[in-house]
C-alpha cells in the first residue's frame, strides 16, 4: 500500500494558527474530500492546476491517483485559507470567497491565484477578510 502525501511532502511551510495545524492533520485525499464537499470538484481541480475537472474526485478516492506534489501543495493551502475564512465568515462567504474578484489579488480570484501559485498573495487576502481590512 502506497504512503499518502503528507503536508510536509508537499513543501508547505510551517505557520502558527490553528488552520493550519488542522489541515496538515489530515491526510491529502481527507483535504481533497473535504474541499470537494465546500467548493465541489470543478473548482478544487481548477485550484490545484489540473486540466481535468475530474482530478479532484479522483484523489478523494482511497484506491484514486494522488495528485502530484504541487497539486497538493495547493490543495493543502487552500483547505488551510477555506478554514480561516469559514471559521471567521461561515461556509457560505467562504464559497463567495473563493470564487469572487478580491482587490486583494488585483480582481482576480482566489481560486485561479492559488493555481497560478500566488499563495502569499491569497494568504493576505484571506487575513485582511479575517481581520476586517478587507477595503483592498
Amino acid at each position: 500500500m502506497a504512503r499518502t502525501q503528507s503536508a510536509a511532502d508537499a513543501g508547505i511551510r510551517p505557520v502558527q494558527n490553528a488552520a493550519y495545524r488542522q489541515s496538515i492533520s489530515l491526510g491529502v485525499r481527507e483535504v481533497t474530500r473535504r474541499l470537494n464537499a465546500a467548493l465541489g470538484g470543478t473548482l478544487v481541480s481548477a485550484l490545484a492546476g489540473a486540466s481535468d475537472t475530474k482530478s479532484s474526485y479522483r484523489w478523494a478516492k482511497t484506491t484514486g491517483s494522488e495528485p502530484r506534489p504541487e497539486a497538493a501543495k495547493r490543495l493543502y493551502f487552500a483547505y488551510e485559507q477555506w478554514q480561516r475564512v469559514a471559521e471567521a465568515e461561515g461556509e457560505h462567504v467562504a464559497r463567495v470567497w473563493f470564487i469572487g474578484a478580491n482587490p486583494w489579488l488585483r480582481y482576480d480570484t482566489p481560486v485561479n491565484a492559488i493555481r497560478e501559485g500566488r499563495l502569499d498573495e491569497v494568504a493576505t487576502a484571506a487575513q485582511a477578510l479575517v481581520d476586517d481590512s478587507f477595503g483592498g
